[in-house]
Order: C-alpha cells, then structure tokens, then sequence
C-alpha cells in the first residue's frame, strides 16, 4: 500500500470518527433533559422506606415529607362537602347562601322539620341549568343556618340559586327550573315558600355577571426550552423542588396552599400525551404553562409575587425563557406593569366584598 493510500485511508478514517462523534454529541445534547439521578434514587428510597414490609402505614402524613411523585394535588368542588374523616379549610366558612350572590326563597314551617326528613327531600340535582342550587336548615338549637344534618331539628329552611358564575348570568329557564325544585322541597317538608320576583332577580344576576366578567383575571405565563427539550420527569423534578405536587391529570402539577379543600395557588401543565407515553423518559416537552386563577386565591398568598418568582427560577434552572401565549417575552417591567394591575383587581374585589380568594369570590368565580 502506497503511503498516499495510507495516508487517505487514515484520514477518511478520522473524518468517520469525527462525523460520528459530532452525530453522537448532537443526539445527546438534543435529547430530552432526564431528572437528576440522586434525586431519583433518594425518591425511590423514601417510597420504598414507606412501604417497607413490617411497617405500619401512616393514615395522617405530613405533606412536607412526601416525596413529590406521592404528593398529589388536593380536591376541591365547591358544591361537594369534605369526604368523611377530611379536615375541611379552617378560614371562613365555605358555601353559605348569601343575598350578594344568591337568589333566596324563605320556606316558612308550621312546626319543626327534621333534618332526615329534609335531607330525604333534597332534589337529585342541585343545580338549575348552570347554577348551583343550595338548601340550608335553622337550627333548632344552634339558631345557625347550615346544611341539613340527620338528626337535627330545623324551625325554618331556605332554598337559594346562585344568580351567576363563570357560565353567565342566571336567566329565566334557569330561575323556573330553581322554583319547581324549591317548591318541590318545601311540599315534602310541609313548608310554604316565598320565592322573589323573577324579573328583578334576573336583572340583578345579569348585573353581578357583568361585574363578574370585567374583573375575571386568569393569568398564564409560558416556559420555552432554549436549547434541549425536558423529558416529563426532568419537568417534574424542577417543580416539585418549588413545592409544586402531582396533579389528578396526567401532564399537570400544582402549588397547594397551607389549608386542605382550597383551591391551589399556581398550576403547572405540560403536554398530557408526553406524560402518558409508553416510555416518558423519551417524550420531548418544549414548553410548559404556569396559571394562576386570581379570584380563587387569597391575596395573602402572594399568588403573584410566587408565579413570578417560579417561572423565573424555573427558566433559569431549565435553561428556558418566560413568554406569554403569542411568544413575546415577558421581562421586568411588564412584570411589574401586571402586578400593579392586580392590586388595583383585588381592591375593586374587596370593595364589593367579594375579596379573592373568599368562599363567595371562589363560588362567584367558577
């Protein structure tokens, strides 16, 4: 072999190499981010620790020292009552009719009711149309209104409908519908209703909804990847880190508050499909949203002050950028721009107390 075939041989030789290598390097470097291997492993661990043969499960468990692949997102319905033996939120008291937000129709009583009685008569749908229909008893010995229990005595009920939400205003359909179960429930108690006059419930309803929707604030940032996409558990490790939990939907977390049954205080969500992939740790997220449902969340909470700070940390951990839905970054000042807005919302909000974050708000909002 002569030494110029030699000498091609040995470079074609180190062209293939490098080709090769950089072909390996790009496939690597443009692979989905995975999660960090210690933490992984330590997650493991705990799981396996809790579930170790020989030791007794734990029924009440702080949420601070589950790893966050076992931490799930709370639930919270507003027309479902806490499950049995779950604590419910220790603020205000949540539901509650009240004339800001409710058409209310008195059922007067001849004697007292019981509250099986009443519970037996309650319709099997609480709602009319779209609105949430509510019964609640005065007690006989507590004098409180509350929802009827068995075994309590009631000296009067009233039936209430709520005059809008997030699908509009109450209207007329809606309010016959709210009168025939009323009177439905007060015929099986052997009570007399007083039901207010439709047209001026429905004016009130479309001028509640109209205040509604001018100050219905739901914000969204958008997490970009610069360079690699993130694999669904590289997404989850940064989040969780953050405080955010597993959420009941495959591709979402959440950031819970400090009391059980309220609603979170951020959302994180992420391509369900990607979650839900055979193999995960090959799915390839480019980006992923973070919201916050102002009027759901106590201004106590600082909910924007956290988003803010979440989505900075996680870009910069990630080696991402924080935009808005079309794309356009969002930087500082316009940062600071939102912020001003919201606490020029939450004054108008607790003006009309419907402050955010309150059981009304919360209902009004949903």
């Amino acid at each position: 072999m002569s030494n110029l075939t030699l000498a091609l041989s040995i470079l074609g030789g180190l062209v293939l190499a490098a080709v090769v290598g950089y072909e390996t390097f790009m496939s690597r470097r443009n692979a989905p981010r995975q999660p960090d291997a210690v933490d992984v492993a330590q997650a493991d661990m705990e799981r396996s620790m809790d579930s170790g043969d020989g030791v007794e499960p734990m029924l009440h468990v702080d949420p601070n020292q589950l790893s966050a692949q076992d931490r799930h997102e709370p639930l919270f319905d507003p027309d479902l009552p806490a499950p049995s033996g779950v604590p419910v939120a220790t603020g205000e008291r949540r539901g509650g009719l009240d004339p800001l937000i409710d058409v209310i129709a008195p059922v007067s009583l001849d004697g007292l009711a019981s509250g099986d009685a009443a519970i037996a008569a309650m319709p099997p749908t609480r709602r009319a149309g779209s609105k949430p229909v509510a019964i609640e008893g005065l007690n006989e010995h507590t004098g409180q209104w509350e929802p009827p229990v068995a075994g309590q005595r009631y000296s009067a009920f009233q039936v209430g409908v709520q005059l809008a939400n997030r699908t509009g205003a109450l209207n007329e359909i809606e309010y016959s519908e709210f009168v025939v179960k009323a009177q439905a429930f007060a015929d099986a108690v052997n009570g007399s209703p007083e039901f207010p006059e439709m047209l001026d419930e429905v004016a009130r309803a479309r001028e509640l909804d109209q205040f509604a929707s001018a100050h219905d604030a739901q914000l969204g940032f958008v997490l970009r990847a610069l360079h690699a996409a993130w694999s669904p558990g590289y997404v989850q490790q940064n989040a969780a880190r953050l405080g955010f939990v597993a959420g009941i939907i495959p591709g979402r977390m959440v950031l819970p508050t400090g009391e059980i049954g309220l609603p979170p205080i951020l959302g994180l969500a992420f391509d369900t499909q990607a979650a839900l992939a055979d193999d995960p740790a090959q799915s390839a997220i480019r980006e992923l949203s973070l919201s916050l449902d102002v009027p759901q969340v106590d201004r106590a909470e600082e909910p924007f002050r956290r988003m803010r700070e979440a989505a900075a940390t996680l870009a910069r951990e990630m080696d991402g950028v924080v935009t808005d839905s079309d794309g356009q970054l969002l930087r500082d000042e316009t940062m600071d721009v939102i912020g001003n807005d919201l606490e020029q919302l939450y004054d108008t909000l607790d003006a009309r107390d419907l402050a955010a974050g309150s059981p009304l708000a919360r209902r009004l909002f949903s």
